[in-house]
């Protein structure tokens, strides 16, 4: 072979080479660019946090808007209650952080792929947006969480078994995002969002509770301490308390927790006023607790509102040859726990204003009738006490008068 040709098919093959290589090199840059946020960078490349006033949350079902204002979040839907502050802090900071496992170049119109269809009415295929705004109504994100990501390992027997989701930055239209958060506690439901603050009862004194539709006692309960059992005032003399059926009393409400809360403008649709049952209860640490119940319509769930009063020491009660670092360290005692339940007073008169909806379960013990607060035991007391009358008009003056619907208490 010629020298010439020789030289010339190694020039075809150098060029061949590097056309290859050009080739290969512009393919895995096209590859590696195909989304505009690569793994191990954050989705959002920049979110400012702190200048985010309102959070409107969309799903199949429903919507929630966040609104912070003096610093506090609140729930629009449920009449500006109080939002769950640390949810909100912990969605607004994964959001900030959360970075890109993989991404998937694709357009808009594949959303329904990943679980994020606006235009459906199934939860499991619209999934929820998030809509991030600052306090002049300027858009800072607009993110949509679609399909949780199956993980690959053996499902576990407790459940589980996502490794991330799916999520989507509106303002980045090169494709979708594999991410290794679950989101798991974002809601498009105002309930999910509402502050757990509520009642808490503690070291109840007495409770008188009235018959349903009407301001006659049901029945009413006091204790002489804390350690002792629940009896009839002298409003039912003769009758006797069985321990038993009694006992849910002396902790009825303590860490209450509630449903939902009910919009001002739902209460009349929602209620059953025909049926309205008060509760006053009064406890060891000078509170007074006047409960409103009544069952909410199409549902086993009450509804429940209250007011709160008390009527605090304002000196101890000193102890007999109380000796003075005795008296000094039982003083400053005395003055903690006063603070506290000043400061539980003006914590429990701000949901005053609303009506909760609790399950019938947590006030149960409440809603029973006086025959079945009654000890049924064999003894001629017991048999004679059975099916009591009311006590009439005339001799019945009980301890806690229950106020009647509309007058001041």
């Amino acid at each position: 072979m010629k020298p010439r040709t020789v030289i010339t098919l190694w020039l075809v093959a150098a060029v061949l080479a590097v056309t290859i290589f050009v080739v290969k090199q512009s393919d895995s840059g096209s590859r590696k660019d195909s989304t505009k946020r690569s793994p191990g960078q954050t989705l959002l490349e920049e979110f400012p946090v702190e200048k985010t006033a309102s959070i409107e949350i969309t799903g199949a079902e429903k919507s929630v808007t966040l609104t912070k204002k003096d610093g506090s979040w609140s729930v629009s839907q449920r009449d500006g209650y109080p939002a769950n502050s640390i949810n909100v802090n912990t969605l607004l900071r994964s959001l900030a952080e959360l970075t890109v496992t993989q991404g998937i170049e694709a357009g808009p119109s594949f959303a329904p792929r990943f679980g994020m269809d606006e235009k459906s009415t199934q939860a499991e295929t619209r999934g929820v947006t998030a809509s991030f705004k600052d306090a002049d109504g300027k858009n800072l994100a607009l993110v949509s969480f679609g399909k949780n990501l199956e993980s690959s390992a053996a499902p576990s027997p407790y459940g589980g078994g996502a490794s991330g989701r799916y999520v989507r930055n509106h303002a980045d239209e090169s494709g979708f995002y594999a991410v290794s958060e679950l989101f798991s506690s974002l809601s498009d439901q105002p309930k999910n969002w509402l502050a757990e603050d509520f009642l808490d009862i503690a070291k109840i004194k007495t409770i008188s509770v009235s018959q349903a539709g009407s301001e006659k006692n049901e029945w009413e309960l006091s204790r002489a301490d804390e350690a002792a059992d629940f009896t009839f005032s002298n409003a039912f003399p003769g009758l006797k308390v069985d321990s038993t059926a009694a006992a849910p009393l002396k902790t009825l409400l303590a860490s209450a927790r509630f449903e939902d809360l009910v919009p001002a403008a739902e209460i009349a649709a929602r209620s059953t006023a025909e049926k309205l049952q008060k509760a006053i209860i009064t406890t060891f640490d000078g509170f007074t607790y006047t409960l409103n119940l009544q069952p909410e319509k199409g549902s086993d769930n009450f509804l429940l509102s209250f007011t709160v009063t008390a009527e605090l020491a304002k000196e101890r009660v000193k102890a007999k040859d109380e000796k003075p670092e005795e008296a000094e360290a039982a003083q400053k005692a005395f003055e903690a726990s006063q603070k506290t339940l000043a400061e539980s007073l003006a914590k429990t008169k701000k949901l005053e204003a609303h009506t909760f909806v609790v399950s019938k379960t947590s006030i149960d013990a409440l809603l029973k009738t006086r025959t079945e607060l009654i000890d049924k035991g064999k003894g001629p007391e017991a048999q004679a006490t059975t099916a009591p009358q009311a006590p009439s008009s005339e001799a019945y003056s009980p301890a806690i008068e229950i106020p009647a619907q509309g007058e001041s208490e």
